[in-house]
């Protein structure tokens, strides 16, 4: 039985590869949890708990992608400034 919180990063990277956002609809979280058998393994797991766990991790998800892309921004920064600073002889 998967854990709770693979079944909340499963719908986090579907909502993504689908949709590109970080507000999944209430309905596409509902189709999520019936159809993926989060309510059968979790019973007495509330949907709406569920559906603002999957936000967070989207939410988490969206800021670790915005903070790899400024580390990558920054690299290629100091990249160009260097090859336009002129040479010490």
């Amino acid at each position: 039985m998967p854990k709770l919180s693979d079944y909340v990063k499963m719908a986090a990277d579907e909502y993504a590869r689908e949709h590109g956002d970080s507000e999944p609809g209430a309905r596409w979280v509902a189709d999520f949890f019936h159809e993926c058998g989060v309510q059968d393994e979790y019973p007495r797991q509330d949907l709406v708990a569920f559906a603002q766990m999957v936000q967070k991790e989207l939410i988490k998800k969206n800021e670790q992608a915005a903070k790899k892309a400024r580390i990558e921004l920054d690299k290629l920064d100091k990249m160009i400034h260097r090859r336009k600073e002129p040479r010490k002889s």
